[in-house]
């Protein structure tokens, strides 16, 4: 067999870097977009990237916090190949190795190099979430300024959209490149940069793969019946400050928080508790049915942090839809808009409280923690997007 060999090292202990290969959520932070792994000798290991590329394998050789190996088989390979990774303390610091043995034989000779190229930005990007939380892939990559929503069958007959694959857009972002491009509310998706958009919102990023910030891109978009196309600029992506302290943090997450419930509140100013429920429309929500949603955002976010402190997240083919059924029980149990504004207001304060309590142990785990983190200082943006949602909905209703 022939053998590749690339090293890193990493200012992070030997401990932080076994993690990062050998537990799914970790390995989804820096190497793939999706993981399954059990770190036992033949425990299951299985990576998956945006754009259809995986390697199913099992471990054969696992050493804590020193050595791990494990069989690489991907969709592309005519057969498998091995993989061992070492991890040798350097006082504070880490070296990481990885050797990766193919079988002999032509095609593994240039198959060999690939994965030595692929592996050296893989560990490089591995160095970032460790020393810093910030996960490179998503750091650099663009973004185009929208809020995905579900696209059901019942949606595409309402809009009279003629497809039923596509990315519906919920709203769009004032300044960044889909808002700028025209796009709006209720457009649906169906092709950018050249490639097909699906109900899979990941075809979105593999769409855009290997683009930066300023770089165009050619949309095509269904608004109604009317097939569109348009250049849009893709924006460059911001990337908040991050304190690594936990109280910190929480104090960060609150005070906009504040701010959007303050702006909120003032939406309903003078509005009855009827007007509030009415649906403008059966299929369409009220204002009380949209501030249901925000309360069930909360709850997952609350959901969503849990399962990266104890490292296991849940990981789903897709978003999932809003459930009606899920709106209408959350209404019918907070029926009034002081009631539903309060137990929004409840979720929030229990989330930053969550976030205050955090345990030293997460914060260090650098890569979960800051993406945590990134997410929940832009928590707002989803309320104020669904503002104007809101006052829509009181104005027909």
């Amino acid at each position: 067999m022939t053998s590749v060999q690339v090293q890193q090292l990493v200012h992070a202990p030997a401990s932080a870097a076994y993690h990062a290969f050998s537990n799914a959520t970790a390995l989804r932070e820096w190497l793939c977009d999706f993981a399954s792994a059990v770190p036992r000798p033949n425990g299951r290991i299985y990576l998956w990237w945006a754009g259809d590329f995986y390697s199913s394998g099992h471990f054969i050789e696992v050493e804590q916090d020193k050595k791990l190996s494990f069989r690489w088989f991907s969709n592309i390979d005519p057969a498998p190949s091995e993989i061992t990774v070492t991890f040798e303390a350097r006082g504070a610091d880490t070296m990481v190795t990885m050797a990766h043995s193919v079988p002999d034989g032509e095609y593994w000779v240039e198959r060999a190099e690939g994965f030595r190229a692929e592996w050296q930005r893989s560990l490089e990007n591995l160095v970032s979430v460790l020393e810093t939380g910030k996960d490179l892939r998503i750091v650099n990559r663009p973004m185009i300024g929208i809020f995905p929503g579900d696209f059901t069958p019942e949606q595409a007959k309402r809009l009279s959209v003629p497809v039923l694959e596509g990315l519906r857009l919920d709203d769009t972002v004032e300044g960044m490149g889909a808002h700028n491009a025209g796009l709006r509310k209720d457009d649906v998706i169906v092709e950018v940069n050249g490639k097909a958009i699906s109900n899979d919102f990941n075809t979105f990023p593999a769409a855009i793969h290997g683009k930066k910030g300023g770089d165009p891109v050619q949309v095509v978009f269904y608004r109604g019946p009317e097939k569109h196309s348009v250049e849009m600029i893709l924006s460059r992506r911001p990337v908040p400050e991050v304190p690594f302290d936990a109280q910190a943090l929480a104090k960060a997450v609150q005070e906009p928080y504040v701010a959007a419930m303050k702006d909120l509140r003032q939406v309903f100013e003078g509005v009855s508790d009827a007007k509030a429920a009415k649906r403008p429309a059966p299929a369409e929500w009220s204002a009380l049915d949209a501030v249901a949603h925000l309360i069930h955002t909360e709850r997952a976010n609350r959901q969503f942090i849990d399962e990266l402190v104890q490292g296991f997240e849940r990981a789903g083919d897709d978003f999932g839809g809003n459930i009606d059924a899920h709106i209408r029980a959350t209404v019918q149990t907070y029926p009034t808009i002081e009631a539903i504004l309060g137990e929004l207001e409840r979720n929030i304060a229990e989330n930053v409280a969550f976030i205050a309590n955090l345990p030293p142990e997460f914060v260090a785990r650098k890569g979960s923690y800051f993406r945590m983190g990134w997410g929940m200082l832009q928590g707002t943006v989803h309320i104020y997007g669904h503002i104007e949602q809101i006052k829509a909905a009181l104005v027909a209703g």
